[in-house]
């Protein structure tokens, strides 16, 4: 069997308000090439556009991958690393301090794609010069910003 194909996947989410339109970008790079990815909604929020970008970019993957994913989200990179989301999703979406995990619709999408890919997260600062970050930052500010944007059909107001 053939080694896996070895990925690196930027992240970055934006919002204008936060909620507000939003806005997710990723860039896939595989050797010499590399795939730009971005979309928006008109209501949402910040983690939300976060975690989608994510999602975004491992569902490009047509077969198993080592990935090398690299996000400015705490909140992102923490709930896998730290095993937050694993910890959610076995006490049936809620967390240690009772109350209701949030974006569990997108956060169930991440589980199943890290299911069938070697996912390392690593934390990036934002808005500190990472050439990939900031170019992420800025697909996802631009599809924030696009009009008629679709309705993020899994945000509820929370």
């Amino acid at each position: 069997m053939a080694d896996k194909k070895k990925v690196e996947l930027f992240t970055d989410g934006a919002c204008s308000g936060n909620p507000g339109p939003g806005g997710w970008g990723a860039i896939l790079r595989y050797g010499a090439h590399t795939l730009e990815l971005s979309g928006g909604y008109r209501l949402t929020t910040n983690n939300r556009m976060e975690i989608l970008a994510v999602i975004r970019g491992l569902e490009k993957l047509k077969e198993a991958c080592v990935v090398e994913l690299y996000s400015d989200s705490k909140y992102v990179v923490d709930a896998v690393n730290q095993g937050w989301v694993y910890g959610w999703k076995k006490k049936n979406w809620i967390k240690s301090n009772k109350e209701p995990a949030l974006n569990v619709d997108l956060w169930e999408q991440v589980l199943v794609l890290l299911s069938k890919h070697e996912v390392t997260f690593h934390w990036v600062k934002g808005h500190d010069g990472h050439p990939e970050n900031e170019r992420c930052d800025v697909l996802a500010t631009s599809a924030a910003a696009q009009e008629n944007l679709p309705e993020d059909t899994g945000y509820s107001g929370n």
